[in-house]
C-alpha cells in the first residue's frame, strides 16, 4: 500500500511538470497566433492521460485500504473536476473546424489550479512532501 501511495504523490511531480509545459506551449502559440500543430493534440493528451492515471492510482488506493480521512472527499472531488475539465475542453478543441489554442489552455489551466486546491484540501503543499513520500 505504501508503494502505491508514493506512486500516487509522486506521479503529480511529472502531471504538473507536463500540465505547465502545455501551458506555456498553449499562451506562446496563443500570443504568436501561430497555426494549431500536432503537439497541441499531443501536449494536451499527454497531460490528460498522466491525470487520468493519477485519478485511477488514487482511486485504487482508497480501494485497497488506506485510511480514509474527510478532507479526502474534497480532495477526490476537485481531481475528478480537474479530469472532466480538462477533457471536455480538449476534445471539443479537437472537434471544431479551425481547433486553436485557446480551449486548451482553458482546459490545462483550469485543471491545474484545481489540482492545486485538491493538493491544498488535504493539508499539503502542492510541492511538498511528507515524511512517507507524500
Amino acid at each position: 500500500m505504501i508503494f502505491l501511495f508514493k506512486a500516487h504523490s509522486g506521479l503529480r511531480y511529472l502531471v504538473l511538470l507536463v500540465g505547465l509545459i502545455a501551458l506555456a506551449y498553449f499562451v506562446f502559440g496563443l500570443v504568436t497566433k501561430r497555426p494549431v500543430d500536432k503537439k497541441v493534440r499531443i501536449l494536451g493528451s499527454s497531460f490528460a492521460g498522466l491525470l487520468d492515471t493519477q485519478v485511477l492510482l488514487g482511486i485504487v488506493l482508497l480501494g485497497s485500504g488506506w485510511p480514509f480521512q474527510p478532507m479526502l472527499w474534497g480532495h477526490l472531488s476537485l481531481m475528478v473536476l480537474a479530469a472532466v475539465v480538462a477533457h471536455v475542453l480538449l476534445v471539443v478543441n479537437r472537434r471544431r473546424a479551425q481547433p486553436g489554442f485557446l480551449l486548451p489552455l482553458l482546459g490545462v489551466g483550469g485543471a491545474l489550479v484545481l489540482i492545486s486546491l485538491g493538493i491544498l484540501a488535504i493539508g499539503r503543499g502542492v510541492f511538498s512532501s511528507t515524511v512517507t513520500g507524500g
